[in-house]
């Protein structure tokens, strides 16, 4: 089964809108080690999915450029062991950064 076709299993088999939750589930479920076949927010990242060190780099990676966000620091990493954490992680940075444009613009 290939990246494109399991993203379509999350939910479900609902299929996923462009908002940015989604997006960042596609990402998990394509760099996912051991990808389930339907993808659920509380999935742990390491246990579940079967990340490790290097390949949760490699998300945080992946999820900076897909987004456009600043790089992460490792103490804002503490504690993002779900789907549902990272989702809030990449959530709330983008809602910051929108304040931000905001107060600037």
């Amino acid at each position: 089964m290939t990246a494109a076709s399991r993203s379509d299993s999350i939910g479900g088999g609902a299929r996923l809108t462009d908002g940015p939750a989604d997006k960042v589930r596609r990402l998990v479920l394509a760099m996912a080690p051991q990808p389930p076949a339907e993808l659920s927010d509380e999935h742990r990242l390491v246990e579940d999915l079967g990340f490790d060190s290097l390949r949760l780099m490699e998300l945080t990676v992946v999820l900076e450029r897909a987004f456009a966000l600043p790089r992460y620091r490792p103490e804002e990493l503490v504690g993002v062991r779900r789907v549902d954490a990272v989702i809030a992680l990449v959530s709330g940075t983008l809602a910051a950064a929108e304040q931000v444009g905001e107060v600037n613009g």
